[in-house]
């Protein structure tokens, strides 16, 4: 797998621009302008992320900076569908319970002490993380740690927060842990270095880990106390609400286990059920869902038929597959979305499929025996022809913005080397820092990650700062490997807002955080992954 270059030497332009649209611009100019213009787009939030980035390479385009093929060839690298593949992976793993198990089994047993619970939190976290990406992990355990919070007595502010902050911090441990990771090591081997290994990450991501904990552990003073508006589910406590309204002796494992649920959905005005004649133990006209019990008001209609009227409340049990099915039909409306009850459900149906899959695929990026797009790619097929997840939930289950993002940003990073923008800013850089060595240049390159990675994606801040990086590194004649790695650590570190990261704004809402509660923890640990990016990453990965 190989982010593609185009050669530093560059045919002079037609007259209409290489794109054929454009007159004589200066390539340099036009790329610099394309890059400003984005940053402002990002920055500002106004427009969507996926239509800056197809608009940059557009762009690239419309000026002449790229011909159509490199202008759109972000769509059909081998780093953009390694990582779409990985969220069909991420999206197996989730709803097949086998994540709702780990959390259960971990959290469960972590007591009720805060210091306690933020080490099994942290560790559970970062290992998901470095399977199944940051966004999949603290989706996956947010709402299983609001619980065990409420449980415990702890507000959830107190929890969630290093959740979000411990999952970057595992992106580190694997190279399936971040897309940014994935960048990273094909810009390394583009560049004339190599590919990180699959475990190499964990070089550095575990004592990043660690020092993560320490730091969250010791932050407890700089979180607010506050309880979010939002509460998920609770399972067992759902179950035994079911039981009590629609009085019900049958047992949690019965109403929701692996095979089979239950789900509440309320007849709609105009419903075609009205008017039906229904009673408990019923089946639905296809015979697939059982009508359980039913509710009107506060009257149980059970024991006898009755006459469906608007505002009736039927519980109906049936497969997990065939209650999505039957909530969806015109004319009811579900109480509680049979797909997202299903997931907190541990180790459902398929999840031994997932599991071995999910082993093979990772035995694959180990060894190198496939590439990894091929070895990602390998296991979302198996997963869709195992009927783990169907088509529609491996298409739906891949987030597009990210991809989008990626393949769009691709171009601009061809286009800073292939242009020499990315030499001439090594250049600035190299005549402002004088004489200085490496290192601070290291420094300097980290700054500005960190910096941009507050505002707009770390996965676009790479894109736009690994070519000034690799410009940097072979103008000294050093290795860019330290140069790579050192922009993973320091793109990881989106701790100051809530806007750095899909997963800070996942708990934001849950916790009642408000926007400039994020620094106050964040910083020391910005000041951590920077130290780590500078100073620990070239010990191990020499200029």
């Amino acid at each position: 797998m190989r982010i593609r270059f185009c050669a530093r030497a560059r045919p002079p332009p037609s007259p209409r621009g290489r794109g054929g649209y454009a007159g004589r611009v200066d390539p340099v100019a036009a790329t610099l302008v394309i890059l400003v213009l984005a940053v402002i787009a990002f920055v500002s939030n106004r427009v969507p992320i996926g239509v800056v980035a197809i608009g940059v390479a557009l762009a690239l385009f419309f000026t002449g900076v790229l011909t159509l093929p490199e202008a759109l060839a972000g769509f059909g690298d081998p780093t953009t569908l390694f990582i779409a593949a990985l969220f069909v992976v991420s999206e197996a793993l989730d709803a097949t319970g086998i994540t709702a198990w780990a959390g259960q089994k971990v959290i469960g047993r972590a007591g009720t002490k805060r210091n306690t619970l933020i080490v099994v939190i942290a560790l559970l976290v970062a290992g998901l993380t470095a399977l199944i990406s940051i966004n999949g992990a603290v989706a996956a355990l947010l709402p299983l740690v609001v619980v065990v919070a409420a449980r415990a007595g702890i507000a959830s502010s107190k929890l969630l927060m290093p959740l979000a902050f411990a999952a970057s911090a595992g992106s580190l441990l694997l190279l399936t842990g971040t897309p940014v990771n994935i960048i990273v090591s094909e810009f390394a081997a583009g560049a004339g270095g190599r590919e990180f290994g699959f475990f190499e990450f964990a070089l550095v991501g575990i004592p990043i880990l660690v020092g993560t904990v320490a730091i969250l552990l010791l932050g407890d003073r700089l979180l607010p106390e506050r309880r979010g508006a939002l509460m998920p589910k609770d399972l067992m406590r759902h179950a035994r609400l079911l039981r009590s309204q629609y009085s019900l002796s049958v047992d949690t494992g019965t109403l929701l286990g692996p095979v089979n649920g239950v789900t509440e959905v309320v007849v709609a005005p105009r419903s075609p059920l009205i008017g039906k004649t229904l009673c408990a133990g019923m089946s639905t006209k296809k015979g697939d869902l059982v009508v359980l019990a039913a509710r009107r008001g506060d009257e149980h209609l059970k024991g006898a038929e009755f006459v469906v009227q608007a505002g009736d409340a039927l519980l109906l049990q049936g497969a997990w597959d065939d209650l999505a099915r039957g909530a969806s039909e015109p004319g009811v409306l579900a109480v509680d979305d049979p797909s997202l009850l299903r997931r907190s459900v541990p180790l459902g149906r398929g999840a031994k499929r997932a599991a071995v899959i999910l082993v093979a695929m990772v035995v694959l990026l180990a060894t190198g025996l496939v590439p990894p797009a091929v070895a990602a790619l390998l296991a979302a097929c198996a997963l869709v022809l195992t009927r783990t997840v169907t088509a529609t939930q491996a298409f739906h289950s891949i987030s597009w913005t990210t991809i989008v993002l990626i393949a769009g940003m691709i171009p601009l990073s061809t286009a800073f080397i292939s242009t020499g923008t990315a030499d001439m800013i090594a250049g600035w850089m190299l005549s402002a820092l004088g004489d200085a060595g490496p290192q601070v240049a290291l420094l300097a390159l980290c700054g500005l990650t960190v910096l941009l990675g507050q505002l707009i994606s770390n996965m676009a801040t790479v894109l736009i700062v690994a070519p000034i990086a690799i410009s940097v590194s072979q103008a000294m004649d050093v290795s860019v490997q330290p140069f790579m790695m050192a922009l993973t650590v320091a793109g990881a570190a989106s701790f100051l807002t809530p806007i750095a990261t899909p997963a800070n704004l996942m708990v934001m809402d849950p916790a009642g955080y408000r926007f400039g509660d994020y620094w106050k923890l964040g910083l020391p640990l910005v000041i951590f992954f920077l130290l780590m990016a500078v100073y620990y990453v070239p010990l191990l990965w020499p200029f």
